[in-house]
């Protein structure tokens, strides 16, 4: 499906991407703090301190300690916490599947949402409810997704007390956290497929259809709509990209415990181990996303194979 040059040139980026993304942590991570203190504690001597430094290396010069970082990663090992002593990757992927699940549930939601939605009103210009829902979703694209989860939270769990603000416990739980993430990417997706579907109802392929008797509705679901997905694929898959990257404020209003929320936490106790891998998940993460993406693209659209055979 595709060429070797290009995988390789694909696997050439990632790695330079994931070398510079751990170098610039690494650097920036040496500004935030001395984690020996909070190691240490605060009734900790300054004797205690330097010992605790010495001991885990931070008594050396950033370029050493830069070299052994490195070494150590292209080892694949990323170190032990530096709060309770676990492996800093497996308490990364002990958080991962949350973060999965969280997005794997937006995921759908926004499909089920965003395509017959954004099919109905590529479908037609005019009329007063198509005219009303476009300004709520251009309203709705101006809000950020933390603004949306506060407002949830303030309706539902304060106001209401209908739903739980915080946790992982159940599907009461998954709600407000779903549906903040929804109500910030659905609007785009929606004016994606709905921009694709009236560009796609003016084709040649939609004179045929109808031509041979289809119906509007058979022409839309059949034959339009799955080339409005075809245009929107590339924005799904930055979406997931996002929401396995980028969900780290949605993770930690609602006490998620998925990588966004423990890096946040990490980052606070200065669990430079465990920041670094968890940056490691993030980058590889988007990388896959994206690779699964090109693929699906390939797959849906014969353009691109015969672009991707004739480049081999």
């Amino acid at each position: 499906m595709f060429s070797s040059s290009r995988m390789l040139g694909g696997l050439r980026d990632f790695a330079f991407v994931l070398i510079a993304a751990m170098t610039v942590l690494f650097f920036l991570l040496r500004l935030t703090g001395d984690p020996a203190l909070v190691i240490a504690g605060e009734a900790a001597s300054p004797a205690q301190i330097e010992a605790i430094r010495v001991e885990y290396g931070f008594d050396r010069s950033l370029i050493v300690q830069y070299g052994q970082t490195m070494l150590r990663l292209l080892q694949g090992d990323f170190g032990k916490s530096l709060t309770d002593g676990s492996p800093a990757l497996g308490k990364v992927l002990a958080s991962l599947p949350a973060t999965l699940f969280l997005a794997a549930m937006a995921l759908s939601l926004n499909l089920l949402i965003s395509l017959p939605l954004g099919a109905w009103l590529g479908q037609k210009r005019t009329g007063a409810a198509r005219r009303a829902v476009r300004g709520v979703l251009t309203v709705m694209q101006g809000f950020p997704g933390f603004v949306i989860a506060l407002l949830l939270i303030n309706l539902f769990a304060a106001g209401l007390e209908w739903l739980p603000s915080i946790g992982y416990g159940g599907p009461a739980t998954w709600v407000l956290p779903v549906i903040s993430v929804v109500s910030f990417l659905a609007p785009k997706l929606i004016r994606v497929v709905e921009a694709n579907t009236h560009a796609a109802l003016a084709a040649d392929f939609v004179r045929t259809a109808r031509s041979t008797g289809a119906s509007e509705n058979q022409i839309l679901w059949r034959h339009v709509l799955p080339n409005a997905l075809l245009g929107a694929v590339a924005l799904i898959g930055a979406e997931l990209a996002f929401m396995l990257t980028g969900l780290v404020v949605i993770e930690t209003i609602f006490a998620w415990p998925g990588i966004g929320w423990l890096l946040v936490q990490s980052t606070l106790n200065l669990d430079f181990p465990v920041v670094q891998a968890v940056v490691f998940v993030m980058v590889v993460s988007v990388f896959l996303s994206n690779a699964v993406t090109e693929a699906v693209q390939a797959l849906l659209d014969p353009r691109i194979r015969s672009r991707a055979r004739a480049a081999s």
